[in-house]
């Protein structure tokens, strides 16, 4: 007969932890609505058997998550459910790995591509007016030999947001983010701002003419050179490293 080894003890879990299962039970047990209250921090203790200070770090790791939320003077409320938190998370998370940015930029691409088309349905004259002031400012900044990640990352926003599709440009937005703080760690500095701004516009001439198949192409030839850049970076030494 076979007989099976003992399988080694596990650690149990740190207080604070056990606490924040706790109340998530709490609350899924008593299918409190976003805004419900949750008892006051000393009652929460007693309940649980536990320091306030456990309690104080359980709500706080579940404030970071957007479970809950303080409000000073008040109370413990549950929060609305959002993408927010994690989505910002995932923008810090990546910080400098530039494997991970780029397959960043092969899904932010992707989405771009693939959703270019519901833009060209539903854009009107003023989000398009507005791509156009966006370039005019990145042709300026161009001529001057600088780059214009401001301009870039509000230009992006334009493109999608008649979509009204919120989760949508909060992704934009993190890939975004994603790739620009890898430039504390990697040299992803645009070495010619000028074809940059030229692609910017070449996609709104596509977009204002409803040209889908030019506009995908457009989009597609932006991010082929955004990948240039951070192919290049792979040559280049780290920020704040020497060989």
């Amino acid at each position: 007969m076979n007989v099976k080894s003992i399988k080694p003890l596990k650690r149990a879990p740190l207080l604070h932890v056990s606490v924040q299962e706790s109340l998530r039970a709490y609350i899924e047990d008593n299918r409190l609505d976003p805004g419900a209250p949750l008892p006051p921090e000393g009652e929460l203790a007693t309940q649980l058997g536990v320091s306030r200070n456990s309690v104080r770090e359980g709500i706080k790791a579940l404030e970071s998550v957007g479970v809950l939320e303080s409000r000073r003077g008040i109370g413990v409320f549950v929060k609305a459910f959002s993408f927010e938190p994690l989505l910002e998370n995932l923008a810090y998370g990546l910080g400098g790995a530039l494997k991970q940015i780029e397959e960043v930029i092969t899904i932010r691409r992707t989405l771009e591509v693939g959703l270019i088309d519901k833009t060209l349905a539903l854009i009107g004259p003023d989000d398009i007016r507005e791509l156009r002031e966006t370039c005019d400012k990145m042709r300026e900044r161009a001529e001057r030999g600088e780059s214009f990640p401001d301009e870039d990352r509000r230009f992006h926003q334009l493109l999608f947001r008649c979509q009204n599709n919120e989760v949508l440009l909060r992704l934009l937005e993190v890939f975004w983010l994603a790739f620009y703080k890898a430039s504390d760690f990697v040299n992803l500095d645009n070495s010619d701002p000028t074809q940059t701004w030229r692609d910017h516009a070449a996609i709104v001439d596509a977009v204002e003419a409803r040209d889908l198949a030019a506009a995908k192409d457009r989009l597609d030839r932006h991010y082929a050179g955004i990948n240039r850049v951070i192919a290049q970076s792979k040559t280049i030494t780290p920020v704040g490293r020497t060989t």
